[in-house]
């Protein structure tokens, strides 16, 4: 028996038994135990000092060469992923990229949603018979750069959109997780998502790989040294399926070193489904 099939007769086992023992038990103790065994199965229990590795969608046409460096070199990530415009195809999450997120699947990534219009937060509205109201602009869809208004209802169907249409192109459950794009978010804005089942993630200040900067007063040598230089156990770090404004591409330089580079420090790759912040949320709210 191979060491994945024993894992897998592991975690079967720790299921049956918790739902004997702890029959008793709230919600809350049954996911931090699920977490745990989540963990397990999927063999991330053994990483010391681990990494999480985010990429959120772009133009894509760095997708290929990313998936082949993530492959070559057995890392793991989680996608934040919203139907944005490509370079090739009919947006990120349509049918022209859907070979490469099925495979992304098969492969034991994780898969979470950016908004599917990728929305981006302008400010909180006064509150509207629907509760809290916010101004948004999406990028991408039929009002892609028109300023609107959003209840907390239309936000949440975003969310919603991103992560059923993830779950049908990978064979995989979206986690209760999103990504605001640009990070933009407001306490109401999170509440909001929260009380749909999606928890926000962030990423670290040493995180921010820096493939959005301008090349020309950020070189992809000094993105490099400086994430190697800094990065620490446990942060989330976060880049992108390629970015239109980025003129010296960041991914073929800079992903492949940075990876080998982080394991020669003693770092290792894991998914957002075994970071402590967000085991217990997902196991209680994963679809």
């Amino acid at each position: 028996m191979d060491a994945g099939s024993r894992t897998a007769l592991t975690a079967t086992a720790w299921r049956s038994r918790a739902k004997g023992r702890l029959a008793g038990f709230g919600r809350t103790a049954l996911a931090v135990l699920a977490s745990f065994v989540w963990g397990h199965a999927w063999g991330q229990s053994d990483c010391k000092k681990p990494v999480y590795l985010t990429l959120d969608t772009g133009h894509m046409e760095v997708a290929p060469f990313i998936a082949d460096t993530l492959r070559k070199h057995q890392v793991k990530v989680t996608f934040f992923a919203a139907h944005e415009r490509t370079q090739t195809g009919d947006g990120s999450l349509g049918e022209h990229w859907a070979p490469w997120w099925r495979e992304r699947g098969q492969e034991g990534h994780s898969f979470a949603s950016h908004t599917f219009d990728h929305v981006v937060w302008r400010a909180d509205l006064t509150g509207g018979a629907d509760g809290a109201q916010f101004l948004v602009q999406p990028t991408a869809g039929r009002q892609a750069g028109h300023k609107m208004n959003y209840s907390a209802a239309q936000y949440c169907a975003q969310l919603t959109a991103s992560a059923k249409r993830l779950s049908a192109l990978t064979g995989e459950p979206s986690l209760p997780l999103f990504r605001a794009p640009g990070g933009k978010t407001s306490p109401a804005l999170l509440a909001a998502a929260r009380a749909c089942g999606f928890a926000h993630v962030g990423w670290a200040d040493a995180g921010f790989l820096g493939d959005e900067l301008p090349s020309e007063k950020f070189s992809n040598q000094a993105l490099l040294a400086q994430a190697l230089r800094n990065i620490r156990s446990g942060d989330i770090l976060v880049a992108h399926l390629g970015i239109w404004s980025r003129k010296d591409v960041w991914a073929p330089s800079v992903l492949e070193p940075l990876i080998v580079g982080l394991k020669e420090r003693g770092f290792c790759f894991t998914t957002l489904r075994s970071h402590p912040d967000y085991r217990a949320w997902i196991a209680a709210h994963l679809r």
